[in-house]
């Protein structure tokens, strides 16, 4: 009885859903072949997944940052000389619903393929603690670093990085 329990509600409506992950589904690439930083936002996603998708730029050199909206976005005022911030924010409309992706990445403009490329930052491969290295070598000094030739009386010195006073 409990399997036929078991079977009648997965074959009835016992179902599991996917996430869905939209932001994974969108991208943008900047046009080649000109010195004028224009972008293209692209998505992965048919028109009958989402209502619509709005897309919002900011573009940034070391002096001014520019905006723009659409899925693609024109920058005149960049120079192919700056390093440039490009972000943009992908408003998802789907059922009522909005879903917000946001991406950010510099680029800078490749001379020799005549187009804006992303700078590639790398990920950490590895991170080492540092350590320290004390040496003990017994000499003392007081507390303004002046290395001392004998053990002051009632005077707090420094031997092998701890502090002493010595009482007669």
């Amino acid at each position: 009885m409990k399997k036929l329990l078991v079977v009648l509600l997965v074959a009835l409506g016992l179902q599991t859903q996917a996430q869905v992950s939209w932001c994974d589904s969108l991208s943008y690439t900047a046009v080649p072949g000109t010195q004028l930083l224009t972008l293209v936002g692209n998505t992965s996603l048919s028109p009958n997944m989402v209502d619509s998708i709005t897309w919002s730029w900011a573009v940034c050199d070391t002096n001014m940052c520019y905006s723009s909206v659409g899925d693609t976005a024109y920058f005149q005022m960049i120079q192919p000389t700056d390093t440039v911030k490009v972000c943009y924010d992908a408003y998802i409309y789907f059922m009522g619903a909005t879903y917000v992706c946001t991406q950010c990445d510099s680029m800078v403009y490749d001379g020799f393929s005549y187009s804006w490329v992303l700078m590639n930052m790398g990920n950490p491969t590895g991170i080492k603690e540092p350590t320290l290295e004390s040496i003990n070598d017994n000499k003392m000094y007081d507390l303004l670093g002046r290395e001392l030739t004998e053990v002051p009386v009632g005077v707090m010195y420094i031997r092998n990085n701890k502090k002493y006073i010595r009482i007669k």
